[in-house]
């Protein structure tokens, strides 16, 4: 019997090693450690005042863009250690050159550290609202703001839930609701780190209005990414860690259900949508080890990725821009608008590209 007992204990260690061995494998395949990437440029500048990052960008219809800057994010480079800022930029002007807003208001701003952004427009009166995802502290809150000049953010409130816990990425639905992804599960890192290990898709989306807050849609590895069709029939969500965009169909009482996914073969961040197409954009991460491992010598790339008729039966997944790093490192998003498109990193430049 002890030696039975002891065949079945060598036989489930033999059995867990194996496992583990496995799922190494498998992150390693998740993270494209060994992927190497071909060079593909458009003409493009850096845009001025960004040296420390926009994680994110988003544009109105009227050709203002907005970016958030200078983002410190647990595990990721950081060139700066002044707070995080936003700027605004016209993209109709001859020069388009981004100038920080100020924020007016009882926000510290000794500790803001914004990530993704959103945009809402108040069709009733024209008011602009910009959602904020905050991480002072590293804890994770949004912030909402009017924007009332050229140059001026008003700051409204703050918005913390036990459900927005790890917030990566906000779309905005009214004056005050939105759709947020949580990217994360736990806040302690190593059990994020052995989810990934074991592939336990434990991440969400969250939907908050001041009246509820629940989770939207679950079942996801990690929820990054995300933004609204022009119609506002679907929300798309990065699922950054399975390379793929999911979409979701809003239903009645904001509840999300799943429709398809797409592989896109990168670990795609920020989702940016065309507002007169419906053409996805996708700043993606081409090799996330060396976003991790990050080394100066040889550096994490850049990836612009587009998914036309995402909608139908055969969406047509294009690479629109490739770097190796010596350009712009660590791109997160890229935002598309009459010809130009803005293209954003996490602690890097940002890029202003011609696509015509």
């Amino acid at each position: 019997m002890a030696a039975m007992r002891k065949v079945l204990l060598a036989a489930l260690v033999a059995a867990f090693a194996a496992f583990i061995g496995h799922r190494f494998l498998k992150l390693k395949e998740m993270t494209l450690a060994s992927r190497e990437v071909e060079v593909k440029h458009l003409k493009c500048h850096y845009l001025n005042n960004i040296e420390y990052g926009a994680e994110d960008i988003t544009i109105l219809k009227d050709g203002l863009a907005f970016l958030s800057t200078g983002l410190k994010y647990p595990g990721l480079p950081s060139f700066s250690d002044d707070p995080g800022k936003m700027y605004i930029l016209d993209l109709l002007h001859p020069k388009p050159t981004p100038v920080q807003l100020q924020i007016k208001g009882e926000l510290d701003l000794s500790s803001f550290n914004p990530h993704g952004i959103s945009v809402y427009t108040d069709e009733t009166d024209g008011s602009v609202y910009l959602f904020v995802v905050n991480h002072p502290q590293h804890k994770s809150q949004v912030e909402i703001f009017r924007f009332v000049t050229e140059d001026t953010l008003v700051y409204l409130k703050t918005i913390t839930h036990h459900l927005l816990h790890s917030v990566n990425d906000i779309v905005a639905v009214g004056v005050e609701s939105f759709y947020a992804t949580n990217d994360h599960y736990f806040i302690n890192t190593a059990l994020n780190s052995l989810t990934a290990i074991l592939g336990m898709p434990l991440c969400n989306v969250v939907y908050y209005s001041p009246e509820e807050v629940r989770v939207a849609a679950d079942g996801i590895m990690s929820s990054n990414g995300i933004n609204i069709s022009p119609d506002k029939r679907y929300i798309y969500v990065s699922d950054i860690i399975d390379h793929e965009i999911n979409v979701f169909e809003r239903q009645e009482g904001e509840q999300l259900v799943y429709i398809k996914s797409v592989a896109v073969g990168s670990l795609c961040d920020n989702i940016e949508v065309d507002h007169k197409t419906g053409d996805i954009w996708l700043g993606c991460h081409p090799n996330a080890m060396k976003l991790s491992t990050f080394d100066l010598k040889d550096p994490p790339g850049s990836e612009v990725i587009q998914i036309k008729n995402i909608h139908s039966e055969q969406p047509v997944v294009s690479r629109e821009y490739v770097d190796n790093g010596h350009v712009l490192m660590a791109s997160s998003v890229a935002a598309p608008y009459e010809g130009k498109l803005l293209i954003g990193s996490v602690f890097h430049k940002a890029l202003c590209c011609d696509l015509k």
